[in-house]
């Protein structure tokens, strides 16, 4: 079965710093490509990165880049998403999205784990102005 199960979400002043985790599991992890999107009240899901595990390419969105790093921890099929300099517009829902994958990661491989990957239950950003 397949399971991601995020963490680290939370409420931080503008300007500061969270660390999103998703520990995945129900995948051989070498073959998937995991990522994050987010969804503000009234608002569409927005893809924010995704890493392809098979060559650690990664992919970011504009409004993120420079400010939100993400990594893989393959030993303990953990994914993680360091979030700096974050601002209001920030605030959102964040999900953990997976599926089975073997490239380089892309925009398009973002969208497609948004919109059919296996995903968490969510974790809440929030951040102050």
């Amino acid at each position: 079965e397949v399971q991601l199960v995020e963490s680290g979400g939370g409420l931080v002043q503008a300007g500061g710093s969270l660390r999103l985790s998703c520990a995945a599991s129900g995948f051989t992890f070498g073959d998937i490509a995991i990522g994050w999107f987010r969804q503000a009240p009234g608002k569409e899901p927005e893809d924010v990165s995704c890493i392809s595990i098979s060559d650690g390419s990664t992919y970011y969105t504009d409004a993120v880049k420079g400010r939100f790093t993400i990594s893989s921890d393959n030993a303990k099929n953990t994914m993680y998403l360091q979030m700096n300099m974050l601002g209001p517009d920030d605030t959102a829902v964040y999900y953990c999205a997976a599926g089975r994958f073997r490239g380089s990661a892309s925009k398009t491989l973002a969208t497609l784990l948004t919109r059919a990957g296996f995903r968490g239950q969510g974790t809440q950003v929030t951040v102050s102005s």
